[in-house]
């Protein structure tokens, strides 16, 4: 009798990582997590340590095969899926980062980005790369280290540096790090550098010289799925490691784990920030309305492009409330405590603690709450909180809807933030559009195990995927037009409030 197979995911994420496994039937079998520490230096500044984001990673993955009294062996395939754009540069031969990660919300490299759009970039960046100039991306991150670590430039252009996001740090550790580690990246994550191509799905020399960037330093591209395997895994006293087959974006993740497989399928993934992301198919379709063009993912030798509209803060913003305001104590307590009033009073939140991004892309503007009264409470306040969540991914989806001359008929929901009913319904009335939650929660960890599990033949085919997304509740529109147009307003006095804060 052959043994039952699994396929396991690392889902590293913002605040934390998580290893789960898999069954045939997209069943979690089991998982385990570890929160780490975020690092603000400076005000607008985010870092986290990669050394400890590899530590946790390996115990976790030891915890969970314990649980679950499995071992490596029973794994056909590990997927990798990793928060987008937060930027690692290490020694090679050392194997130790030069610097803490420089986080995908960090603003430190403000000064680099306005530099580079003086230098009239934005339409090079826009037409070669898909993306705006912003703090965001990671090529003006590696700019930044390689300038402001002492020696770091001298280092990289005697090819000692290499870069990766999380993806291509975690990759190359599991597989040996200082000892032939495999150094790439897929499709998917290149793509968010701001440094390649994406017709040519490789780096752009161009790009590259204009960020003062040595190519020794950047990883191999490959796809997001891939049958020739990116390499096997290597964990200390284990004697055997699975291929490690699959590699995606965490929000290009969420959408091959929502099975969002035809051009027109959309989905909104509410977490740390929020990230909302239509397949345009093998189109590459840019944008007029500040939104970004992305890859969605690569299956072999096929591409797949997006439109993407990024929020910056949304999930983060509950975890303010918990954490510096001490509204309550576990995030899961906001939708009771918003739902203790009958609306949110008059009150709106704009949550730009590190400025805008999609589709307003405004750097100086910064957390606002107006309409404020002596009735305001904390669940007012809450409730706002909540709204300005499906109000900026409202602002995302029109966007969206110009740029691709698509009408969205519904939208899939998944992240964190999906579970609070009392936001998606928010959500469904706001765009006027039905919010279908699937039954499975782990999106961003199932593409992830989708995209390996493909590669190694586990799975067939994406047919076969799709018979797996089953619906766990669907969010029908019911408010009043009038009520909907009448917040829209308000919500729209409120980002102009918000918008140009900063002054020089």
């Amino acid at each position: 009798m052959v043994k039952e197979q699994y396929i396991g995911a690392i889902d590293q994420g913002t605040t934390g990582t998580r290893f789960m496994v898999f069954d045939k039937n997209s069943k979690l079998v089991g998982s385990h997590y570890k929160e780490h520490e975020q690092i603000f230096p400076q005000p607008g500044w985010v870092e986290h340590d990669p050394q400890a984001i590899w530590t946790d990673t390996q115990s976790i993955i030891r915890e969970t095969l314990k649980n679950i009294h499995l071992s490596l062996k029973d794994l056909a395939a590990i997927g990798v899926t990793n928060q987008r754009e937060t930027t690692v540069v290490w020694d090679r031969k050392t194997g130790l980062p030069i610097h803490n990660a420089v986080v995908w919300q960090c603003v430190r490299t403000a000064e680099i980005c306005e530099e580079l759009k003086k230098q009239d970039l934005e339409s090079l960046v826009k037409e070669r790369a898909g993306l705006v100039i912003a703090t965001y991306f990671s090529g003006p991150k590696i700019w930044w280290l390689l300038d402001n670590v002492a020696g770091a430039r001298l280092k990289a252009e005697k090819g000692e540096l290499l870069f990766g996001n999380i993806d291509t740090w975690l990759i190359w550790n599991l597989t040996g790090g200082t000892n032939n580690g495999v150094h790439v990246t897929d499709v998917s994550n290149a793509s968010r550098t701001m440094l390649m191509n994406l017709k040519t799905l490789d780096w752009d020399d161009e790009l590259i010289e204009q960020l003062s960037i040595p190519r020794s330093m950047l990883p191999t591209i490959r796809p997001s799925s891939d049958p020739e395997l990116y390499g096997y895994m290597v964990l200390k006293g284990m004697d055997y490691g699975p291929p490690i087959s699959g590699d995606l974006g965490d929000q290009q993740a969420a959408l091959f784990g929502q099975t969002c497989f035809d051009p027109g399928n959309a989905k909104n993934t509410y977490g740390t920030g929020n990230f909302l992301l239509l397949n345009t198919g093998k189109k590459i379709v840019h944008s007029d309305s500040g939104l970004l063009t992305t890859v969605g993912y690569g299956i072999g030798k096929e591409t797949i492009y997006a439109l993407e509209g990024s929020i910056a803060i949304s999930g983060a913003a509950i975890q303010w409330l918990r954490d510096q305001l001490h509204f309550f104590s576990s995030a899961s307590e906001s939708e009771s405590l918003a739902a203790s009033v009958a609306d949110n009073g008059g009150v709106y939140f704009v949550p730009a603690f590190v400025g805008l991004f999609a589709p307003h892309w405004d750097t100086t503007a910064r957390g606002t709450i107006v309409g404020l009264t002596r009735g305001s409470n904390h669940g007012h306040i809450t409730r706002a909180v909540l709204e300005s969540i499906a109000f900026q991914s409202f602002d995302v989806f029109r966007a969206m809807e110009i740029d691709s001359g698509i009408k969205l008929q519904s939208l899939r929901v998944d992240g964190g933030a999906s579970k609070n009913n009392l936001l998606m319904q928010f959500q469904a009335d706001l765009l006027n559009i039905e919010c279908i939650r699937p039954k499975i929660e782990e999106t961003t960890a199932l593409g992830a195990v989708y995209a390996a599990g493909l590669a190694v033949g586990f799975w067939e085919n994406i047919d076969e995927l799709r018979e797996k997304w089953v619906v766990d509740c669907v969010f029908k529109p019911h408010m009043d037009e009038k009520r909907r147009q009448e917040m829209i307003h308000y919500w729209n006095k409120a980002m102009k409030k918000a918008k140009g804060w900063i002054e020089n």
